[in-house]
């Protein structure tokens, strides 16, 4: 059974009080929600300024925190990174890597990606890999090409075991912030797209329990409470990565409770089939 991750991207958004109070409002409202049953994996993702302050807030609850970005580099001489070290020493759980902003803003590429995820690994960090095709690359049929490519290129020369830990995201560059929706039955094919090529990419004997059918694999276009619910009923579709809709808890809190509905969904599938 596939894990569940609902994970909120912050962006360059609040500062340290606000993102405590963000914080701390949600650890309450799931404790108040959902107390007692099956939760996803609810994953913060600060600036990296707040990440102290967030992970004391959420510390003793079920809520785990991620940082946006970090450097392939151990350490050195380059200004203003951050490097998974310093990470894992204040217990970052998880990174996102490869998100659509850092690729267009930061001249981030399919190579550092890689690099970027085979350190994380490295360090026991979760990479949350994110993949995505641009409008004009949709309007031109590119979307399948880009999405094998994204993926095979991040995760070359990663081991079948190491690739086992990872999370993907599929985040359609065109909807993110921008209020459009890419419509739930093509975001399933294109998260199943991604676990078909994780299996060509790592066949192994294509068997219950194979890699590429642990992975979770998000969704991440404009995430909506109006929309978790179709998006988590998808056969494909593991979670969200979640970006406008995570800085307010009012309006997370209901996704978070779509994924759990989800994971109550696939525990209830599981006794069944017992």
């Amino acid at each position: 059974m596939r894990k569940t991750v609902i994970a909120g991207n912050w962006k360059m958004h609040k500062t340290v009080d606000e993102a405590r109070e963000l914080a701390k409002a949600l650890v309450a409202g799931i404790q108040a929600d959902l107390a007692g049953q099956a939760l996803p994996d609810v994953v913060l993702c600060p600036t990296f300024v707040c990440l102290p302050e967030v992970l004391n807030t959420v510390k003793g609850s079920a809520v785990q925190v991620g940082a946006q970005n970090m450097d392939y580099r151990d350490s050195g001489a380059f200004t203003g990174e951050i490097a998974a070290p310093m990470l894992t020493a204040i217990h970052v759980s998880h990174v996102i890597i490869g998100h659509s902003e850092r690729r267009q803003y930061f001249a981030e590429t399919n190579h550092t990606v890689n690099l970027k995820v085979k350190n994380a690994l490295k360090h026991g960090l979760t990479p949350i890999m994110c993949v995505g095709e641009t409008l004009g690359e949709r309007d031109e049929n590119l979307t399948d090409n880009i999405i094998k490519h994204q993926v095979t290129a991040g995760l070359a020369e990663i081991s079948e075991a190491e690739v086992a830990k990872l999370v993907v995201a599929y985040e359609p560059v065109w909807a993110i912030g921008t209020g459009k929706n890419c419509e739930v039955v093509e975001a399933n094919r294109v998260c199943k797209l991604i676990r078909t090529t994780i299996n060509e990419l790592y066949p192994g004997d294509k068997g219950p329990g194979h890699v590429a059918d642990s992975i979770p694999v998000l969704y991440g276009g404009s995430v909506k409470a109006s929309t978790i619910e179709e998006q988590m009923a998808q056969t494909d579709i593991d979670g969200a990565l979640v970006g406008g809709a995570a800085l307010k808890a009012e309006e997370f809190l209901p996704i978070i409770r779509g994924g759990a509905k989800r994971c109550k969904a696939s525990v209830g599938a599981v006794n069944a089939s017992k």
